[in-house]
């Protein structure tokens, strides 16, 4: 079974974001350093 990652990091990353809103920078810092390795390790 195949699972899309970005879209369930999408979902994780909105509710931790509407969770506790402080958590923004680092949330979109993690998920950017995620897409990026994937990108890169997906060639």
């Amino acid at each position: 079974m195949y699972i899309p990652i970005a879209p369930v990091a999408a979902l994780v990353a909105g509710i931790l974001i509407l969770a506790a809103p402080r958590l923004l920078n680092l949330v979109v810092a993690l998920y950017l350093i995620a897409i990026g390795l994937l990108g890169l390790l997906t060639r």
